[in-house]
């Protein structure tokens, strides 16, 4: 026989500060081994093993191994959805540091949300979309125009073959620092990706804070008369 589902035990696992952070800094979707989630969690490497076999064992994360490491994960894309929501109600508690403040800024500038980008940047990308009629609500559910699959095939990016997978093609995820939406799905996936692997997009090492470069801001221009997104 089913049971509940034990919010309980999920609660528990996440209630730990060091795995809450632990549990942000894989918000971007890549894997990190257990040294550099220690490093970020400010611990001990023993300690941070300590609670990544929890985690692991408690289904939030999942293990790859990579010859003699262990690249940690998030188990899925639910686990992501659960911790962003999270944010949205969580309480906001002061920097300790000009240097926190200032990560603090940039991430809500622009920033990876799990495999999509949010933020500004995200929030202003979509709101973009939408106005330009790229992208259209009916109902609630996101839908790509006629004319957003052109610009879209322009950038070389299939919408009837995104449309084939099993995840959805587009997805409304709401914004914990803009309390607004951004684009995720395969589409938003798939643009972060691209936009990562052609440069357009530029990552923060040991951050999960994103900026569009100049030539990214071009591109958007260029296709999606974009002007304000990635600026501010």
């Amino acid at each position: 026989m089913t049971g509940s589902p034990d919010l309980a035990a999920v609660a528990a696992l996440i209630g730990d500060r060091t795995r809450a952070k632990i549990l942000l800094a894989l918000l971007d979707g890549g894997p990190l081994s257990a040294s550099s989630l220690a490093e970020r969690a400010k611990v001990s490497a023993p300690l941070a093993s300590a609670h990544l076999r929890k985690l692991t064992a408690g289904g939030l994360l999942a293990v790859q191994p990579l010859g003699r490491q262990r690249f940690y994960r998030l188990s899925g894309q639910a686990v992501a959805d659960a911790i962003e929501a999270l944010l949205l109600v969580a309480p906001r508690v002061p920097a300790r540091s000009f240097r926190e403040a200032s990560e603090n800024a940039a991430l809500r500038r622009g920033r990876m949300c799990h495999d999509h980008i949010g933020g500004r940047t995200g929030v202003t990308l979509t709101r973009g979309l939408l106005d330009g009629r790229f992208l259209e609500y009916r109902g609630p559910v996101l839908h790509i125009t006629p004319r957003g699959a052109r610009a879209f095939g322009r950038l070389e990016i299939d919408v009837a073959e995104l449309a084939r997978r099993r995840r959805p093609l587009t997805r409304s995820c709401v914004d914990w620092s803009e309390q607004a939406h951004h684009l995720a799905g395969s589409l938003g996936a798939t643009l972060a990706s691209d936009f990562l692997r052609r440069g357009w997009l530029h990552t923060n090492e040991a951050s999960r804070v994103v900026s569009v470069s100049e030539r990214g801001r071009e591109v958007l221009v260029e296709n999606f008369r974009l002007h304000a997104c990635g600026k501010g």
